[in-house]
């Protein structure tokens, strides 16, 4: 009994921890993206460009890209796979954010 009871609450409680994580929204068309961007400026390295602007982090990258979102404290509160094109991420709590974009990682402030 007390196995099942153990069972459940740690359903509801995934449950609940699933139902709050942010989401990444596809941004239909070209985005001018600020001045302030973050980019891989390598040599012969397509841009991953990560952004901030009305409280959502955006990210805009040519090719299928595997994205993590990070606090400060090391948190992991995203990880996907992004398809090409701008997509952007709303985070309930502001705060600093650590943002890996293929093989770069910017720091940004919401």
């Amino acid at each position: 009994m007390r196995h099942l009871i153990v069972t459940i609450l740690f359903a509801i409680g995934l449950s609940l921890a699933q139902a709050g994580a942010p989401v990444w929204e596809a941004v239909e068309g070209a985005m001018r993206m600020p001045a302030a961007v973050a980019a891989d400026q390598r040599a012969g390295a397509e841009k991953v460009e990560v952004a901030v602007r009305d409280g959502f982090i955006y990210v805009v990258t040519p090719r299928q890209t595997s994205v993590k979102v990070f606090t400060i404290l090391g948190q992991m509160v995203s990880s996907v796979q992004l398809q090409p094109g701008t997509h952007r991420l709303r985070l309930s709590a502001k705060g600093i954010y650590i943002v890996k974009a293929g093989t770069t990682t910017h720091r940004v402030i919401i």
